[in-house]
């Protein structure tokens, strides 16, 4: 059962890497077209600003939990290097609670803000909703409760290879 948990976190790992390079790639090419649309052809775009902004926060909570899970997080450690073995991993155990009771906040009041704004429009990309543009902030902080669950029951994956389900190893 751990295996098979890792093997489908392995897999949404990916996935979420992919949708945040994405969100990035995407992001850095909306930003150029509506700057020349507004100062070389005189006729700023309503779209460009919108989508690079549902671009930033996709890539924002998506790539966090991507980082999170790759050990490639902002870590202060100057403190805990200098404590013993014992202090570091419970100092180590109350940073992941900590994370979940964070992803868990984000969790609850992101799932609320997106079904308030559910309906509200956006008058610059009729595309989406408002509640729909906010939607990675619940996404990627349940994928980040997923991954803290997994680093928590199975310990840091970032030193072990990646799989994919079904794949012998």
């Amino acid at each position: 059962m751990d295996e098979r948990y890792s093997s489908v976190m392995d897999i949404i790992y990916r996935i979420s890497m992919w949708i945040a390079g994405i969100a990035l790639l995407v992001m850095v090419a909306v930003i150029p077209v509506g700057i020349f649309a507004r100062y070389v052809m005189n006729s700023a775009l309503s779209w460009p600003e919108p989508v690079a902004i549902l671009c930033m926060v996709t890539f924002t909570f998506i790539g966090a939990a991507v980082s999170y899970r790759a050990g490639s997080h902002i870590a202060v450690s100057m403190v805990t290097d200098r404590l013993s073995e014992g202090s570091r991993r419970l100092c180590l155990i109350l940073a992941d609670i900590t994370m979940m009771a964070i992803s868990l906040f984000i969790l609850w009041y992101g799932s609320l803000l997106c079904y308030e704004l559910w309906e509200q429009p956006v008058a610059e990309f009729p595309l989406l909703t408002a509640g729909e543009n906010y939607l990675p902030l619940p996404i990627g902080s349940a994928i980040t409760v997923l991954f803290i669950i997994e680093k928590l029951w199975r310990g840091p994956q970032y030193q072990r290879p990646v799989v994919m389900l079904g794949s012998t190893s």
